[in-house]
């Protein structure tokens, strides 16, 4: 499963709610304001950084780009552009959008 996050962190708790429901093996992409929990010096460094190891993670490169932060990826997150998130989507039998 791919489970898409496009909300900030720090406004909602959906990125939580994901890596608590995510099983071993689903992937996660990170859009939008979500892009924010994929850097580096952020208050969820440590629980993304754990998710990692359970979960492929993935931010969406332009939405980090437009927001300045692309020196600021954490290690273990993967960087896709456009067709790499089509990619994903293509890759997995399903996804779930969280809100």
């Amino acid at each position: 499963m791919l489970h898409i996050i496009n909300q900030s962190p720090f406004e909602n708790n959906s990125l939580d709610t994901c890596l608590r429901m995510a099983l071993p093996g689903h992937a996660v992409l990170l859009i939008e304001d979500a892009v924010y929990a994929a850097t580096q010096g952020n208050a969820l460094q440590e629980r993304v950084t754990q998710a990692c190891a359970k979960h492929s993670v993935y931010v969406l490169q332009p939405d980090l780009d437009a927001r300045g932060l692309g020196s600021k990826l954490l290690a273990g997150v993967s960087p896709v552009d456009y067709g790499g998130f089509v990619d994903l989507v293509e890759k997995h039998d399903t996804s779930h959008s969280w809100l």
